[in-house]
Parts: C-alpha cells; sequence; structure tokens
C-alpha cells in the first residue's frame, strides 16, 4: 500500500459519518495540480548533476497552496502527494485561508556544500517560479530545509520577478521579512496541544514522562518545552539511535551537544548516541518506539509505527509531531488497545499557522512581537483541540477521525460554495 492510500484510508473512515456529496468526495481523491522537475545543479568539482523536485497542489478550494518543501533522498511523488494531503486537511481544520501543497526535492542533502545547497534551493525557485506565489502557492521549511534556504529561495523569487515579494515563502529570516516564533512554531502548537490535552485528564507534568522520536527542529524544541515545563523526557532519538534515562535526561545539554557543530555549517553533525554522557544508555530508535511511557511523541519521518510493531507499542497516549508516523491500520490497532493517537493534522499544525501569520504580516507591512505571535498561536491551537475533541464525543470515534471531521466539514463547505450535482439537479 502506498502512502497515499494508506493516508486515503483515514479519510474514509470520516466520510462514512457526514452525508457528502459525490462531487466532494470525487475532488478530494485527485490532487488540483502535480508537477516534476529536474533540477540541474553545477558541483563544486565542476560536475553536472541533476535532481529531481516536485511541487503538488492538492486541493485548494479554501485558498492558495500553502505547504513545506523537503530536501531528502526518498523524496518522490508518493510522498510529496501525501504530504499535500494532509496539508488540505491541516489547513482546513486550523480555519485557515490556505488549501494544501507541498514541496521535495530527492537529495542528500548533508553531502552538498554550503555553497552546492545554495545553487540547489534557487534553482527549484527557477523551476516552479511559475508554480508558486503569494496568491497561488506559497512554500515554507520542512524536513532538512531551514530559514537560510527560504530566504535564498525568497531572495530568487524576487530577482526572478524584478520586484520584492516576501509573502511568496513563508520561514525566512526576520531580515528577510520573517516572523518571530516561526522557527519555534510547530513545537510550541504541539505543547499548547499536549497542555490542552493534560488539562483535559488532570495530571500534572511530574507524574508524566515522555520519549521522543526525532531530534530535529521540531523534536528537539518540543524537548525543551516540556523539560522546562517539568515533564521527564526520558528518551530522545535522532537518525543515528537514540539515549535514554529512566529519571530524565538533560534535555538542554543534548540540544548544546548536538548543535555545537554543523555539517557544512547547515545540518548537526554529531549524533546522540555517541555524546560520551555516562548517565544513560543507547537504545535504537525501535526500542525508543518500545518503551513504557506516558506520551510517545514520533517527530521524525512517516510510517514509524505499522502494524507490524504495534503489538510492541506500550506508551498510553501518541501524538504526532510527525506527518503521519502512525499508519491507518497501527492507529486502528492501537485504539484498540485504548493507546490515544492525537493527529499531525492537529498537533504539527503550528508550524503552518505561524506561516499564515507571517504571510499575512509580509501583506500588511507589518512585523509582530513575539508574544503577539504565541498569544494568537495559542488561540488557534486550543480552539482546534477544543472543536476535534468535541467531534470525538459527539461521533464517538478516534482523535484522528474527529479532527478529520472537523476539517472536512469546512471544506464540504467550500466545496458545495462551488457548486455541486445536488445543486444543479434541484428546482430552482
Amino acid at each position: 500500500m502506498t502512502l497515499f492510500e494508506d493516508a486515503s484510508q483515514a479519510l474514509a473512515a470520516a466520510i462514512e459519518r457526514l452525508n457528502l456529496s459525490e462531487d466532494v468526495i470525487e475532488r478530494l481523491r485527485h490532487p488540483t495540480a502535480s508537477v516534476k522537475m529536474s533540477l540541474p545543479v553545477r558541483m563544486d568539482s565542476g560536475h553536472l548533476k541533476v535532481f529531481p523536485a516536485y511541487r503538488v497542489r492538492f486541493n485548494t478550494a479554501l485558498g492558495p497552496g500553502k505547504g513545506g518543501l523537503r530536501f531528502h533522498p526518498e523524496v518522490d511523488v508518493d510522498h510529496v502527494q501525501t504530504l499535500a494531503f494532509w496539508m488540505t486537511f491541516k489547513c482546513a481544520l486550523l480555519n485557515l485561508p490556505f488549501g494544501g501543497a507541498k514541496g521535495g526535492v530527492r537529495v542528500d542533502p548533508k553531502g552538498l556544500s554550503k555553497m552546492e545547497l545554495e545553487r540547489l534551493s534557487r534553482a527549484y525557485i527557477d523551476a516552479f517560479a511559475d508554480f508558486i506565489g503569494p496568491n497561488r502557492d506559497v512554500p515554507a521549511p520542512d524536513v532538512y530545509t531551514n530559514e537560510m534556504i527560504m530566504g535564498w529561495m525568497a531572495d530568487q523569487y524576487a530577482t526572478i520577478m524584478r520586484r520584492h515579494v516576501p509573502a511568496v515563502i513563508t520561514g525566512k529570516p526576520l531580515a528577510l521579512g520573517g516572523s518571530r516564533h516561526r522557527d519555534k512554531a510547530t513545537a510550541s502548537g504541539a505543547f499548547m496541544v499536549i497542555d490542552a490535552f493534560m488539562a483535559e485528564h488532570d495530571r500534572s507534568p511530574e507524574q508524566t514522562t515522555v520519549a521522543i522520536q526525532g531530534f530535529g527542529n521540531a523534536g528537539a524544541e518540543l524537548a525543551t518545552q516540556l523539560y522546562d515545563a517539568g515533564y521527564k523526557v526520558v528518551a530522545v532519538s535522532d537518525s543515528k539511535g537514540a539515549v535514554c534515562d529512566r529519571e530524565g535526561l538533560d534535555v538542554p545539554a543534548l540540544r548544546e551537544y548536538k548543535t555545537h557543530d554543523e555539517a557544512n555549517g547547515v545540518y548537526d553533525a554529531y549524533a546522540l548516541r555517541d555524546c560520551d554522557d555516562t548517565r544513560f544508555e543507547r537504545i535504537s530508535n525501535e526500542e525508543l518506539l518500545e518503551l513504557d511511557v506516558d506520551f510517545l511523541i514520533p517527530a521524525a519521518l512517516e510510517n514509524q509505527i505499522t502494524e507490524e510493531n504495534a503489538d510492541a507499542i506500550r506508551a498510553r497516549v501518541i501524538f504526532e509531531v510527525a506527518n503521519g508516523p502512525v499508519t491507518t491500520q497501527a492507529a486502528q490497532m492501537l485504539e484498540e488497545r485504548d493507546i490515544s493517537v492525537l493527529p499531525g493534522i492537529l498537533v504539527n499544525a503550528g508550524g503552518v499557522t505561524v506561516s499564515y501569520f507571517e504571510w499575512v504580516q509580509n501583506r500588511r507591512g507589518e512585523s509582530w512581537t513575539e508574544d503577539e505571535v504565541v498569544e494568537r498561536l495559542d488561540a488557534r491551537m486550543r480552539d482546534a483541540f477544543e472543536r476535534v475533541r468535541d467531534a470525538r464525543e459527539e461521533h464517538g470515534t478516534s482523535w484522528r477521525v474527529a479532527a478529520y471531521l472537523v476539517a472536512l466539514k469546512h471544506l464540504n463547505e467550500a466545496l458545495h460554495a462551488q457548486g455541486t450535482r445536488e445543486y444543479y439537479q434541484s428546482e430552482l
């Protein structure tokens, strides 16, 4: 089963509970637009390499496409289409005036020099300049892309258009029109959802153990926020392995270790398992997922918990900070064992929400304070959590299906307003 087929299964469970037009269902089966390009890039050695690149807009009923751009060796059209699908429902759930989009380049960016990385970034905009735009499709950072890369891309777009267009890309450096708190937005949004969940269950952070798979931008920042709030973060991991301490890890020390040097000045160069601290044990990523903890937070890549390992999961609650880390079948298996899975279209929506704030600031020529951004983000995340919670109670379903129900109702209204068969066949 492809990633997109699995994602569509999660939507099917929500569709069954709503009386939707066949037109709406059919529209949500297919992407609006999908483009593949080849990016020729001159390496420092003088050799030419060509990298496959993609951009997909899944549905734009609610507004321009919005979605990240990742550099990763496993990027393909199925991944990008599925990520655009999730973005469609994420934007609908948060009531953002955007449709869902996503982009990617199949490349191992850690093998590139900083100059090669810049050439690749600018080549992407050269290829897709006619496909994106502040009123058409707005990229943002994702896996292995960051504010520096977004800055290069925004600059290249301005060069092509011969005018300043900051709203074309979000997640930019502050000096180029970026928003305060954008670099922490995904983690902060997830923390706000966890905090709202905790309030519903009358539990204290000090009583709560947490394991986090993924120690990149979102995972490391969320680990820090949880640590600062008093949670016992007992395990974290990167792509090379995990570290675990049942008494609780020193998260700030681990973050300092990970970032005290960076590969090519962009990516973390050091693996957590190589840290010389003797207070914790080294375990695998697979072992981290199976730890007996209160909260498990997959914050890495897709398909980390599947029907193959779902029976071994012992966490009480899973918060999806990555996109699609738990497959549909695995989520059903976990729910049958009373393990709640709060879906990524809710939990990791902080990133796109603050990207929306950045887009608004760029278009208005404004610059909001950190406190303003955090306050607005908190209101959006808690409102979305409450609407999903209410839908879950009303329909007696899982958190994942409830989130799709809320998002689908919003999308359904927009698609109906554009015209459906029922409207045209009705008597006037």
